[in-house]
This record gives C-alpha cells, structure tokens and sequence, in this order.
C-alpha cells in the first residue's frame, strides 16, 4: 500500500505549550480521512506541518514518497514539492478583487513561467480548464464575478475548483465548513468526497461537527492536547467513546450526536452513524 502521508514523531512547541506531541501517522493514496478535536488540540497545526507551511521542531513529513520536512528543516524544494499539495482554509484564501475564474487559475502558477505569474496571463486552454473545474463544482455561472461577490459556500466551492485545476494529489482541509450554513456544510463535504472518488485524490479534511466525518469520512483520527488519542473506523465513534476522549468537553465539543441531556436512556450508547443516518 502507498503512502499519500506519512508523519513520525511530529512535535512542536510555541513557547512552553506543546501544539503536536510526538504524532505519528499514516494515511493511504485515495483515503478519505477526518481530523477532530477542540480548538487548540492541534488540528489546525498539524495541516500546516504536512505541505511544510510551518517547520516543526522535531519529526518528518513524507507527502507521496516525497519529503516536506525532517528533523525540524523544511525541504529546500518544498515550492516544488508543495505543488502536488491543495490547501482548503476556512476563510477561503480568495482574493475578493480578482475574478473567481481568475482565483481558480492561481492553482496554476506553479508550473508557468515566471513573467506570466507576474502579468497573471493564462492560455484560452487554461481558462477553459478553470470553467471546467467551475462547472464541476457547480458554480461555472460566476466565473467573471469578483469573488467577494460570492457566498461563503460557493467562495469554498472555487477553492476546491482552484484544486481541481491544480491536480492536487492530495487536499488538506482545515475546517472547510465551519463557517457555513448547513447545506452548505452538506454541497462542500460532497464535492469533496467527489473529488476523492473521482479524481482519485487523498482527502484529510478537520471538522468540529462529528456527524459530518461519520456521514463522509471512513477514518478519523481524533487530537487532544497535541496528541493522537484515536484513529480508527469513524462508525466506532460513539458518544460514549467521545465521553473517553474529551471527558466532560465531550458534549460541548460534539454536542449535536448526543442525546437531549435529559433525554432517558436505555441499553448500549447510540452509535454516532445512526445519529448522522437519521
């Protein structure tokens, strides 16, 4: 089996609190994986460590056979290592001014020529490549709007068409959705299990909202304070597993696959599949 990432011994500090702890993973080519945890458990951090946005200060990340960082030193060639890598940020990471089309073709300019990353000049087959992407994702209608123009679930959606044109062996994720309206939590999440299924790329995507990973994710690995502390089938995330995790945070993080609080209970713990299912 192939590796789309491999991380040992991760760790990082700022200043005297511990932000990865010692982490050590792997994740398949074609696997579609769930990060969770509460804010300050690591999530965020670990994402940036794997396309070597942020040096750890020990550890090494390996994306695709090819290394981003070791022993606290990125790659000399991370801009070019990085160029198989997709990243999806919360706040979308759009340039409000410029075109969506225009936001989506930025997924190119690592293999143009320097003169035309400057001038920001694409080919009529580039362009056609970005409607494409846009139409894929659905929202080819606003190619030549100006991209603050967009709602938050299409500004997502042409972060995720910028992406597709980038052919991004793998797409990190970090908290896609947490900003947005349930429905469009529900169109991102499919597009990028479509994107996993159809183009064949590795997903690793953080969520706060656990019926999300159990309804599209098949694995989840689970960080608190820094630390692995589950990595398993997502299905196996009962509440009551939750309740192990995160102790008494457990409800407050992961509310929504609880019962009511005063909801009478009987038998075995509802598993958090059938509660995402319903």
């Amino acid at each position: 089996m192939k590796h789309a990432v491999e991380i040992r011994n991760l760790s990082k500090s700022f200043g005297t609190r511990k932000a990865l702890d010692d982490v050590s993973l792997t994740i398949a080519e074609g696997e579609m994986v769930a990060l969770i945890g509460a804010s300050g458990s690591g999530k965020s951090t670990l994402l940036r460590h794997v396309p070597g946005f942020v040096a750890a200060d020990d550890g090494d990340v390996v994306v695709c056979g090819r290394t981003m960082q070791s022993g606290g030193r990125v790659s000399r060639r991370i801009r070019h290592e990085r160029s198989r890598v997709g990243f999806v940020f919360q706040q979308f990471n759009l340039v409000g001014r410029l075109p969506v089309a225009t936001n989506v073709l930025i997924g190119l300019l690592h293999r143009t020529a320097w003169w035309r990353r400057v001038l920001m000049r694409f080919s009529l087959d580039e362009r056609m490549q970005a409607l494409r992407a846009l139409r894929a994702v659905g929202i080819e209608e606003t190619a030549w709007q100006r991209a603050s123009t967009l709602s938050g679930g299409q500004q997502q959606r042409a972060a995720l068409a910028r992406c597709l044109v980038q052919n991004a062996e793998l797409v990190l994720a970090d908290e896609p959705i947490a900003s947005l309206d349930p429905e469009a939590s529900r169109k991102v999440m499919e597009l990028l299990a479509k994107m996993n299924r159809e183009h064949a790329c590795t997903v690793l995507v953080s969520l706060h909202q656990v019926e999300f990973a159990i309804r599209y994710c098949p694995r989840t690995i689970a960080l608190n304070a820094g630390r692995v502390v589950f990595d398993g089938p997502s299905s196996a995330l009962t509440p009551a597993l939750l309740g192990e995790l995160y102790g008494t945070e457990a409800r407050e993080l992961f509310g929504s696959v609880f019962p009511e609080r005063d909801a009478p209970r009987e038998g075995p713990p509802v598993p958090v599949a059938a509660l995402a299912a319903a």
